[in-house]
């Protein structure tokens, strides 16, 4: 064909340009994550990034709140305000939202296992404001399955933690009918290893069990199921493999307007509409070389912005430095800017989808799709979402991907610019002066410690202890946990309060770690196998290695890598997952005999928790154990670590597991060499002679 003829031919759909549309659309929600030390610091970071042109907000709470505790529960200890607000109870919440009129923002609270309880807390600030519920926007994440697998700020077991989620949704629908009362979170997910195939069909497996659940409580009429299923909502991620992730929202979209069709006859289609917010991917963000960050955070949101039938509602962005630390306010103001650049600048919004019409992304959609549900199809044959969880099945899928995951960057195939590729740097003027992160006084924890005890001390008791005997009655009797958590909330009832009472009902859980005999690891080189046999002939016993949580962090995605990757070098492993005390742990190494003990904190309580680990040692006579410390640790408190004895400090840019692995093999031999005048008997013997 000639030039000519080739100019003058009928063009295709896919090859015709496409037109400017005759209204632009308006920008997704503008999001920074944001929330630490007080309610009264995070009020004005919040009031500054609104001012800069924020148009909603995402509360980050710290893990005693997001556990049920308050600030001054034993377990909090080290964890107030560290990677949120923290909210014990009314005044608290007042605080936060004061001088922002709660009728006219859209706020996102991430939120789970206390979402009730938190929603309960906002309804009241917001009613003290002069504004009706009915006035209400906003999301509570309130997807327990997700904490169970991914992220580990659980309380309760799964059967009444869905019940509580059924009853917001079925609360919110007739008194706060703007609210999303559930965000299906896959954001997590990703974060620990999932592919995307098994983004779409945890995600959607997740929905389907809280829907079912809801329909079959019976608080919500057949005729207004739709209306409730309309709002429910999703949160997701978006990560480095461009092309894929602009086909999984594609593919989300398509397969979320065919389950409600298909599974719960919803006939509507607006109320099958794939509505989603996204945070791109934290995970990638590497600490060598942090300013590429930017570069990583921009083409991730490019994914979930560029394909009008997929475009989020809400994006809130990463800052550059978050491997690195907390950020400080001109960090999230840089992300904010550069969705604002996208949204404002170019003319993204004046146009239809750019991608309706191409070959490669509809067969790339259909090839995700067709897998998703053969995934879907497998968690349905199991007893749904619920009973895969509970028998380990998902968790130890995320596990065994991440491992993958793992090994393809340590062996060099997947290329993470600056980290297994491209090292060579100039140090980086952004991180070079001592404020390149945001820190978090100790004296944050002492002043929330006070603050609640002056709240109790204040209220009223007894209208306090009524509201709580309701709370309990509410939840014995299987009546709607909203209206008595509101109750509370104006009576004064503390976080922890509200906690203790559930916790009372229906006691506590501990979710499956993954890390089981079975999981499939790509295993170890046969270098550091060797090595760890030549130590354990010199122990003269297998080398052994307890792996510890200590605090409430749940991101275990660390700690179950190494005690995975320890496991087939040869190591005896412990690993008992989160939510471990120091004192748990410290018996526990003594218990196994252990020749070296591995803590992981991502949650910025490093410095206590070790602290208290150490000192625990001595009293037990056992700090002949050498202690590693893995997290997101600035180099300050990597000395500080060290002067507190820590033998090894691992951070985001230590990814090659089988380097570590040999550095706890020089350890375990350091230790030995201090000893050698003084060894104890050897455990081996010990437990011998006591089973003699």
């Amino acid at each position: 064909m000639t030039a000519q003829a080739r100019d003058t031919a009928p063009k295709s759909d896919a090859q015709k340009a496409p037109k400017a549309q005759a209204k632009k659309d308006r920008p997704w929600l503008i999001r920074t994550y944001a929330g630490h030390s007080t309610a009264a610091k995070s009020n004005e970071l919040y009031r500054t990034n609104l001012a800069r042109g924020q148009t909603g907000l995402s509360v980050a709470f710290d893990l005693p709140t997001q556990t049920g505790y308050d600030s001054d529960h034993p377990l909090a200890k080290g964890e107030v305000g560290k990677v949120g607000v923290p909210i014990s109870h009314l005044g608290d919440m007042r605080t936060l939202f004061d001088g922002i009129p709660l009728d006219r923002m859209n706020t996102s609270m991430t939120i789970n296992a206390p979402a009730a309880w938190l929603l309960s807390l906002y309804i009241a600030t917001a009613e003290a404001q002069g504004v009706a519920r009915t006035a209400l926007q906003g999301t509570t994440q309130n997807d327990i399955i997700k904490e169970y697998l991914s992220r580990g700020t659980y309380i309760f077991p799964p059967e009444p933690s869905l019940r509580l989620t059924a009853d917001t949704i079925g609360f919110t629908y007739r008194e706060v009918p703007k609210w999303n009362p559930m965000n299906v979170c896959s954001y997590h997910l990703q974060e620990a290893g999932a592919t995307p195939v098994q983004e779409l069909s945890f995600a959607l497996a997740t929905a389907c069990a809280v829907l079912d659940t809801v329909r079959a409580s019976g608080g919500i009429e057949d005729k207004t199921f739709a209306e409730a299923a309309g709002r429910i909502s999703f949160f997701v991620n978006a990560g480095m493999r461009f092309i894929t992730e602009i086909c999984k929202m594609r593919a989300f979209a398509e397969l979320w307007d065919e389950t409600l069709r298909e599974r719960y006859g919803v006939q509507d289609p607006k109320k099958r509409v794939f509505r989603y917010g996204v945070q791109v991917n934290s995970l990638g963000l590497t600490e060598p070389q942090p300013e590429n960050n930017v570069y990583r955070i921009l083409i991730e949101m490019l994914a979930v912005t560029l394909s009008k039938r997929a475009r989020a509602r809400a994006v809130q962005l990463p800052a550059w430095n978050e491997a690195l630390g907390l950020p400080r306010p001109w960090d999230q103001q840089w992300s904010m800017r550069m969705q604002q650049i996208l949204a404002y600048e170019t003319d993204l919004l004046e146009y239809g989808d750019i991608f309706d019409g191409s070959r490669a992304v509809e067969a790339k959609v259909e090839e995700l799709k067709e897998a998703a549900r053969a995934e879907l199809a497998r968690i349905d044959a199991m007893g749904g979402a619920v009973a895969a969880l509970e028998t380990g099945a998902l968790k130890r899928a995320l596990v065994e991907s991440n491992a993958r995951r793992v090994a393809a960057i340590e062996a060099g195939e997947q290329i993470v610019v600056g980290v297994n590729r491209f090292t060579e740097t100039e140090p980086s003027p952004l991180a070079a002066d001592e404020g390149a992160i945001l820190t978090v006084p100790e004296t944050v924890e002492m002043e929330a410690v006070h603050r609640i005890r002056a709240w109790r001390a204040g209220r009223d008791e007894a209208a306090a202890q009524a509201a709580l005997a309701e709370l309990e009655a509410a939840a014995r009797e299987d009546r709607n946990i909203m209206p008595a958590s509101i109750a509370c909330a104006k009576a004064g009832v503390t976080t922890g309060e509200w906690g203790e009472t559930l916790r009372g009902v229906f006691g506590e859980y501990r979710a499956p770690t993954g890390v089981t005999p079975e999981t499939v690891t790509a295993g170890a080189t046969e270098e550091i196998r060797l090595m760890v046999a030549d130590l354990g002939e010199r122990l003269g016993e297998t080398p052994r290695l307890v792996v510890g949580k200590p605090g409430l962090d749940g991101h275990s995605n660390g700690a179950e890598q190494i005690a995975l990757r320890a496991r087939d070098v040869g190591m005896e492993v412990t690993y008992d997952g989160i939510r471990q005390t120091p004192a748990e742990i410290v018996a526990k190494a003594r218990e196994t005999g252990a020749h070296v003990i591995g803590l992981s904190i991502l949650s910025g309580s490093h410095v206590p928790l070790v602290r208290e680990v150490k000192a625990r040692l001595r009293l037990e006579g056992l700090d002949h154990i050498p202690v590693v410390v893995g997290g997101i640790i600035s180099a300050e408190d990597e000395n500080v670590l060290s002067n507190m004895g820590v033998s090894r400090v691992y951070t985001p840019k230590d990814y090659a597991l089988d380097a570590i692995m040999a550095d706890l093999v020089r350890v375990v031999d350091r230790s030995l060499e201090r000893r050698a005048d003084v060894a104890p008997e050897p455990y081996s013997s010990q437990r011998k002679r006591s089973i003699r």
